[in-house]
């Protein structure tokens, strides 16, 4: 009979042990799972009373963070001195009686009598793992009355040990996730830093240009503007917008009289003119760029898609896209901008230039979407109108520029215009 019953507390004590290993590993809130698993502990001996905490290496105490039936210990701290660390670490995990004189234990115990003796702890037992303190678990006797039997403390120490592992992994997923959040705001923080630095140098390339001023900024913006409507993720439309910002910094090396000529530059000049996408090429090349095409839209963002543009003469698909973005946005800016030679061009006459230049000088999968994110502002779709901001609302009148950019988006769509690379 005697046998029968050790048997069935074997039982009982492996299914609590596996009951507790499932509370350990299970995603729910720390706390949580702490409570469980001391309730667990006591549930499998009989035990009424119990606290259960955590050790904090910035503060060296112990957080209480668990108790049943000492409720007062809920939430409260115990400071530890250097040596009572020290003490604990010796210990190990083990269940220790209040009884106990080994000379690691004593100071603990002495030092806090009154406290124990006021919550009739019968067991005290630390927790370190992998040479760290993690926590102590702190119970009372059994409600039966018994004294704790030497298999009932291995069965508190086995259990001891599932928790004071869970509480160490915790204690790791806490210090990696501090440190993913830290590299986050870092990255962040670089990020800013090197929007920053690029908008400055954006600044850089227009100031060349007192008739320009602004343009790379909003080359950038209206790129930006292309790509979130095309549906390009968060990152890659970043990516873009500083591909705008930067596209025309070949032009720092271009002589200040040719860029700011009051009239139409002659041959000579234009030639000069036209190294800058292959000069801002070489500039941007050697640059780690957290986006890789940035040099290629420097480079290509005045090739056409039949073949007439420079420096290389490139054709539809042998553009990159970024370019192509680029290209569409860099046009509309110049169109809709003043000139020392000319005034800006009506909207109407921008957007006809579209219809009749998509295909040829631009690639009508880029003219479609930034023509559709147009007519959504004037249609009152978007909240955040950045294209009439840009272009100013006395620019934009949107009566007679809705209905244009509606028929030309339908038209490209359905390709009823086919003007392809190499007819122009």
């Amino acid at each position: 009979m005697q046998q029968g019953a050790s048997f069935q507390k074997l039982l009982h004590t492996f299914a609590a042990l596996a009951d507790l290993g499932q509370e350990i590993a299970d995603t729910r809130d720390f706390e949580e799972k702490m409570r469980a698993a001391l309730h667990l502990i006591q549930g499998s001996l009989g035990i009424m009373r119990g606290a259960l905490a955590v050790f904090d290496s910035e503060t060296q105490s112990l957080k209480f963070i668990a108790a049943r039936g000492m409720n007062d210990l809920a939430q409260s701290d115990l400071a530890l001195s250097s040596q009572e660390v020290s003490d604990l670490l010796s210990l190990g995990i083990c269940a220790l009686t209040k009884d106990d004189e080994s000379r690691a234990f004593v100071n603990f115990k002495n030092g806090r009598k009154d406290l124990l003796d006021s919550l009739r702890v019968d067991l005290i037992v630390p927790m370190v793992v992998r040479g760290s303190p993690v926590g102590v678990i702190l119970l009372g006797g059994k409600a039966t009355g018994e004294e704790f039997a030497t298999e009932d403390r291995e069965v508190v120490c086995a259990m001891a040990r599932h928790i004071g592992v869970g509480i160490h992994e915790h204690r790791l997923f806490e210090e990696l996730q501090q440190r993913a959040d830290e590299n986050h705001q870092l990255y962040d923080e670089m990020r800013v830093i090197y929007r920053d630095t690029v908008r400055a140098f954006a600044a850089a390339i227009d100031s060349k240009d007192k008739y320009t001023q602004g343009h790379s900024q909003r080359v950038g913006k209206f790129s930006e503007i292309i790509a979130r409507e095309m549906g390009w993720s968060d990152e890659e439309v970043e990516g873009i917008a500083v591909a705008g910002y930067l596209h025309d910094i070949g032009k720092l090396v271009v002589e200040r009289d040719i860029i700011n000529a009051p009239y139409r530059i002659n041959a000579k000049e234009s030639v000069e003119l036209n190294r800058h996408p292959s000069i801002g090429y070489e500039i941007l090349s050697p640059i780690n760029h957290p986006y890789a095409d940035i040099p290629l839209a420097a480079r290509y963002h005045h090739e056409r898609v039949d073949g007439r543009g420079y420096p290389d003469g490139l054709t539809g698909e042998e553009i990159p896209l970024v370019a192509k973005i680029v290209c569409v946005a860099d046009s509309f800016d110049a169109m809709t901008t003043d000139r020392p030679y000319k005034k800006r061009r009506a909207l109407e006459e921008v957007v006809d230039d579209f219809r009749r230049n998509s295909g040829k000088q631009f690639a009508p999968e880029v003219v479609i979407p930034f023509c559709r994110a147009l007519f959504k502002e004037l249609n009152g779709e978007t909240a955040n109108r950045r294209i009439v901001k840009l272009l100013g609302k006395d620019y934009v009148e949107q009566e007679r520029i809705a209905p244009l950019l509606q028929a030309l988006i339908e038209d490209l769509e359905s390709g009823a215009i086919t003007a392809t690379a190499g007819n122009a």
